[in-house]
């Protein structure tokens, strides 16, 4: 039986589906250059859709050096004092590896930063289809090399480090957290995947929950077959694990991870199977199952009632790992 749809949900899909612009499977590459380039503006309708960002967090604009060159972060800092070095968390936003940017995650990592009381790093990486896979796994795990190196500037603790991120994003948290692994790099102590992409193989195409969501609510499968196509090149293989996090050889020895998964979206199965994974090769995973909710529902938090108890989730199992206390002083 099909999960009931909740009234600003409806409104929600109404909004996707007037406006071409919304949906990639509707965009001309044209158009496609022209949204990449499309600033979100502070305040105003940007702000009633994607939510604001909290007042006690202060938000900057930095660049890092990244081995393709300037790399753009966002650096959201709690207002409030701290004694000691905070956990750092490196966001990485969605947008079907084509879309997006770390301004549209203001109101997620505000709430990290905020409530966890942590330092959050978001990552503009490159995107497709001008710059194909795996150009943003090579900027995520640039900005990770970075963020450990720098997290005393940043008045963070290297040792309470954790990665993020949502749809795109949270398939480059979970690849990066692999290559993290096997190629020593920093030590990451804590993943959470929102509604992540798992697995670009045909495999994919046979789960449930993509069989259901043809049409879904802010991603279709149409949308999913667009994004590919922009990111992949042909002598690709859909099922190197820099692609299909699931497909990887060895899955042990990973951080703790929290995984989101959205019940109207065509992407929940996959993401349910590699927590499941995950669990079987012997790490500490929790799923938080969403069942009226569709794909990217974090990002509307004005619409989607289930953003914040997803958002505090999040947190709590951040807090878990990296050892983080509840702030003691707020503003």
């Amino acid at each position: 039986m099909a999960s009931p749809v909740r009234p600003g949900v409806r409104i929600l899909d109404r909004l996707m589906k007037s406006v071409p612009s919304m949906s990639v499977a509707r965009m001309s590459l044209e158009q496609l250059e022209r949204a990449q380039l499309t600033e979100i503006p502070d305040g105003g309708a940007a702000a009633i859709f994607l939510g604001r960002p909290r007042k006690d967090v202060a938000i900057r604009a930095d660049v890092l050096q990244a081995r393709h060159g300037d790399l753009p972060v966002r650096i959201y800092t709690p207002e409030a004092w701290s004694r000691e070095p905070r956990p750092v968390v490196l966001n990485f936003h969605g947008g079907g590896f084509a879309l997006g940017s770390a301004r549209q995650c203001d109101w997620i990592c505000s709430i990290v930063a905020a409530d966890l009381d942590a330092v959050v790093v978001s990552v503009d990486y490159r995107l497709a289809p001008a710059h194909k896979f795996p150009a943003a796994v090579e900027d995520c795990y640039d900005a990770l090399i970075w963020t450990a190196a720098h997290a005393a500037e940043l008045g963070a603790d290297p040792a309470r480090l954790g990665v993020m991120g949502d749809s795109a994003g949270g398939n480059l948290a979970a690849v990066v957290s692999i290559l993290a692994r096997d190629e020593r790099g920093p030590a990451i102590a804590h993943q959470a995947l929102v509604y992540p992409v798992t697995d670009m193989t045909e495999a994919g195409r046979e789960d449930s929950s993509y069989l259901a969501n043809v049409l879904g609510i802010v991603l279709s499968n149409d949308d999913i077959d667009v994004f590919a196509d922009y990111y992949l090149s042909e002598a690709d293989d859909r099922a190197d694990y820099r692609l299909s996090p699931i497909r990887a050889t060895d899955l042990s020895g990973l951080p703790p991870a929290v995984v989101v998964v959205a019940g109207l979206d065509p992407l929940h199965d996959s993401g349910v199977r590699y927590a499941q994974a995950l669990a079987d090769a012997g790490n500490v995973v929790r799923v938080e199952d969403f069942h009226q909710m569709p794909h990217g529902f974090l990002s509307f938090p004005y619409f989607a009632h289930a953003a914040r108890p997803a958002m505090a989730a999040v947190v709590a199992s951040q807090r878990i790992a990296l050892r983080a206390s509840t702030p003691a002083i707020t503003r």
